[in-house]
């Protein structure tokens, strides 16, 4: 019969010896920071809210499950170093699925070259993984409270393809680039370093454009207007979404910057020359309103985001 310590065992084959002190193994993490603060986040996903085994391999799950804490970090600038695992499993959760889902997260932690420290498992209904990461900065935290009005507002990648695929992988499709985008996401944490030095506010869009304006503008007590038009949209998502229904999705994992007026060439010059793509779409105002404007100029609401508690977002 497998116990604990073994799933661990099989579970931590898939990933190097920790840049740490003291990593997996003791009661606690040991650390060591080199540069500067520490940025600490945590996140969870969690089967049939996040994910279906169905609809993700396990190697989708352990990269999905590491990406968005990753993002998290990327919004403040920070450079990933460690991070803490909790995995709750089914007690038939097959070693072979582990092992998988190890070699996901394992692939995306070398890519940014953050160690795992430590974590912890216990049995479960369903399974969820709870990741708690840390970063060091080289320069002040982004926060969603540093925008001032008159500031541009970019956002990186494009926008809208989480959902799609989200209703693509609902309607039984199983493949295709939304779905990717569902599956895979993309922390921007080289984009996050970079917007450091340019931006004075920030937050990756986790829960919809929309939704996440919202949370800048009110730490920053400022509000937007956004162009619709401007929106940087794939073919299909403006086909199938249009531009309010891309703005309304979870989980694009982008960044939405503020950048002050002074700033916008040389950081649109910087990004140009790193190969991180970022669109102008908006600006900040005095007025404690965000609208958004269509081609014709007239003003709109924006639509509700994501929230995981008054609107449910079930896979199944």
């Amino acid at each position: 019969m497998r116990g604990e310590f073994s799933l661990i065992e099989r579970f931590l084959e898939a990933f190097p010896r920790a840049r740490a002190p003291r990593g997996p193994g003791d009661d606690c993490a040991v650390l060591a920071p080199t540069r500067g603060a520490l940025c600490v986040t945590t996140d969870t996903v969690v089967e049939g809210v996040h994910f279906t085994r169905e609809g993700f391999s396990p190697e989708d799950i352990g990269h999905k499950a590491l990406a968005v804490n990753l993002s998290d970090l990327a919004a403040m600038g920070a450079t990933p170093r460690w991070f803490l695992c909790a995995l709750a499993l089914p007690r038939d959760f097959p070693e072979g699925q582990l092992r998988r889902l190890a070699r996901g997260m394992s692939a995306l932690a070398r890519a940014h070259r953050i160690s795992l420290v430590g974590g912890n498992f216990t049995s479960a209904r369903e399974l969820s993984i709870t990741l708690t990461a840390a970063g060091e900065l080289q320069r002040p935290a982004l926060t969603r409270g540093g925008g001032r009005p008159g500031e541009l507002l970019y956002v990186s990648g494009t926008l809208g393809e989480a959902r799609l695929g989200l209703l693509q992988l609902q309607a039984g499709r199983r493949r295709g680039t939304a779905i990717l985008r569902q599956r895979r996401p993309v922390p921007r944490v080289a984009l996050g370093r970079l917007a450091s030095r340019f931006a004075s506010a920030g937050l990756d869009v986790s829960d919809g454009l929309a939704q996440d304006l919202g949370h800048l503008c009110d730490a920053s007590r400022v509000g937007a207007v956004v162009e619709l038009a401007h929106l940087p949209l794939s073919p299909a998502v403006r086909a199938e979404l249009g531009p309010v229904g891309a703005l309304a999705g979870g989980e694009d994992y982008e960044l939405l910057l503020a950048v002050p007026p002074e700033r916008a060439q040389a950081f649109e010059r910087a990004c140009a020359r790193a190969g991180e793509r970022v669109t102008r779409i908006g600006q900040l105002t005095r007025q404690r309103r965000r609208v958004l404007r269509d081609p014709d100029g007239r003003l709109l609401p924006p639509p509700p985001g994501f929230d995981h508690f008054t609107r449910g977002r079930s896979l199944d």
